[in-house]
């Protein structure tokens, strides 16, 4: 795997740490995220060579009659944990005041939690939303899989508006069990709306992540000569001086703000704003600890 945005050094460094669900998922077994169990509801993996030990009921005899080999039969257990990475890639999120731009940033954090989660047994998939939801990646927890959905983020192009809430009312529905739900998006879009999905979510009984991302500029605004401003998501564009608008910015930008987080604490979710120049490492290290029962910080 050697996609640019996978940093193999840091993802050793975090190995120690499990990513916790907050809440029972189905089939919780003594605070483990992977259910043991197998039978006909679980759907069939893939095949591997049969070593001592090995359960021999679970034998293919045809495959033995075919090849002259024994081969057991691999299962996709229901796990405990399964996530779903919703990242935004409407226009707004190729912005870039300096610091890399927000895609950029959701990638790596999107890419570093699936890869300690499925590292760990548990299933990570991918949902894509510009003004549409597309569902790119299924969860899954092969380590094969995973590649599909690191291929995929390094493919993704942000444009046009965002679909963030359409797609996650229509991740709440589809879900059938409940899960792990992590959204990464600068959230330009309407509060209210926003609020309705993530009680959406809650009233599914997901576990709820929100990774708020924003460019430095966004926040501090600070400029020193008239610009344009162009909005990545319509194309429409102004001429401002600002100076002049700096303190209404300010002052839109905080009740924004304050509005957002609010609504996610509503929801019962965890809330982050991150600025796209934090660095990684401790961002990761702090989510995952913070996630651990209180007997394992």
């Amino acid at each position: 795997m050697s996609h640019s945005f996978l940093d193999h050094d840091l993802l050793s460094r975090l190995g120690s740490l499990p990513l916790e669900a907050r809440s029972p998922m189905m089939g919780n077994v003594a605070g483990r995220h992977r259910s043991p169990h197998h039978g006909s509801s679980v759907e069939f993996a893939e095949y591997r060579k049969y070593v001592p030990g090995d359960d021999t009921r679970r034998l293919d005899w045809k495959a033995f009659a075919r090849s002259d080999r024994f081969y057991i039969k691999e299962f996709e257990a229901d796990t405990n944990l399964r996530a779903y990475f919703v990242v935004d890639a409407s226009g707004s999120m190729n912005f870039s005041g300096g610091a890399p731009p927000k895609i950029e940033f959701a990638r790596r954090i999107a890419a570093s939690l699936a890869y300690l989660l499925v590292n760990q047994g548990d299933a990570a998939g991918l949902s894509i939303c510009t003004d549409k939801l597309h569902l790119e990646v299924p969860p899954s927890r092969r380590p094969a899989h995973l590649e599909r959905l690191f291929t995929t983020l390094e493919a993704l192009q942000p444009s046009g508006e965002t679909g963030l809430i359409p797609a996650l009312h229509t991740i709440a529905e589809k879900i059938g069990q409940r899960a792990f739900v992590v959204i990464l998006s600068d959230l330009f879009t309407d509060s209210s709306e926003l609020a309705d999905a993530l009680q959406h979510l809650r009233y599914r009984k997901h576990d709820i992540s929100v990774f708020h991302l924003m460019d430095p500029l966004e926040i501090g605004f600070q400029f020193d000569s008239p610009r344009r401003f162009v909005d990545l998501e319509d194309g429409t564009a102004i001429v401002a001086e600002p100076n002049l608008i700096a303190d209404e910015y300010k002052s839109a930008l905080h009740e924004f703000l304050a509005t957002v987080r609010a609504k996610t604490h509503d929801a019962n979710a965890d809330y982050q704003l991150v600025t796209t120049d934090t660095p990684l490492e401790p961002l990761l290290r702090d989510f995952l600890t913070a996630r651990l029962p209180k007997s394992k910080h």
